[in-house]
């Protein structure tokens, strides 16, 4: 559920193809809403989102770094209901939104295959916890946007973390399931110089 968050960010960090610097792209909210699934009473699919984020991710292709910086208002959480459930994981047995209202991911390294990224090591920060994780990038293409020609690459960004290791343990085992598959659609347009 939580990961969901940082995870979108490092999802943004592609290049262009024959860049020649350092650039930075931008993701776009609207387009990049990270979602979660877990299992529910080891029986059902679970799923949920967050609307509200921002990324940013700086990359050099040339020297294979860069940098990923996600933040996520962890109170745009979103369920399949609203009536009830949506409550119940902004509370304190989740994801506490009150007194943690962000999450954040970092990047550490990032791993490329050529000029692709399809990697990104980091740090997760949510709930007061900060916890190594993993993405896998995959799918990334670059290129001019279809109708407003702006640079910008797109992909997804992937991992699965367990909500134990950030203390959610609320309903473990079956209720939901501690297993966590974190999903990011990433859209990141190149930023203005």
């Amino acid at each position: 559920m939580n990961a969901r968050l940082a995870i979108a960010v490092l999802a943004a960090s592609i290049a262009l193809p024959g860049a020649a610097a350092t650039e930075t792209y931008v993701l776009d909210p609207v387009h990049s809403q990270p979602w979660f699934q877990t299992r529910h009473i080891g029986m059902t699919t679970q799923l949920g989102s967050f609307v509200k984020s921002a990324a940013k991710v700086t990359i050099d292709r040339a020297a294979k770094t860069g940098t990923v910086d996600v933040t996520i208002d962890a109170a745009s959480v979103r369920t399949f209901d609203a009536t009830r459930l949506d409550a119940i994981v902004k509370g304190e047995k989740f994801f506490n939104v009150e007194k943690f209202p962000t999450i954040s991911f970092k990047s550490t390294s990032m791993k490329f295959d050529g000029d692709r990224i399809v990697g990104v090591d980091g740090e997760l920060t949510m709930l007061g916890m900060t916890k190594p994780v993993s993405l896998v990038v995959s799918g990334l293409t670059c290129g001019p946007h279809p109708f407003n020609k702006k640079p910008m690459c797109g992909g997804e960004a992937t991992a699965t973390i367990k909500r134990s290791d950030w203390g959610m343990s609320a309903g473990l085992p079956l209720a939901p399931a501690d297993e966590v598959k974190l999903v990011i659609p990433i859209e990141a347009y190149q930023a203005d110089s």
